[in-house]
């Protein structure tokens, strides 16, 4: 069996976060180290390692996260001003090989983003 990753761990309850929302395809927590005022991890509950991974079967699930953030977005009164940010393999900046959104807002970004 392999070694779970930290967001496996905070979906099954195992380490604590700050959900703002959940349901049976994934889970959005706050950020434990913020890079704007609002910074949101979308995380599907199932473990795909990374975009690149992903494949016609996850279709669904993609369209699902997709429209989650417009959801959160609009609950959270953000919906016309925000980021969001996948990170795909450690190059890119990607640090828990759980395929994850990250949903910005609360400032004004740049381009590029570095």
């Amino acid at each position: 069996m392999s070694k779970k990753t930290l967001f496996e761990k905070i979906i099954d309850r195992e380490i604590p976060a700050d959900i703002i929302y959940e349901d049976n395809l994934c889970i959005a927590i706050n950020d434990i180290s913020p890079q704007a005022p609002v910074h949101i991890l979308l995380i599907p509950k199932k473990p795909i390692k990374k975009l690149s991974d992903c494949n016609n079967n996850d279709k669904d699930l993609l369209a699902h996260l997709f429209l989650k953030i417009a959801d959160i977005t609009k609950d959270l009164n953000i919906n016309d001003a925000f980021r969001i940010n996948i990170n795909n393999g450690e190059q890119a900046g990607q640090e828990v090989f759980h395929l994850h959104i990250h949903i910005l807002a609360g400032r004004k970004f740049n381009w590029p983003p570095g």
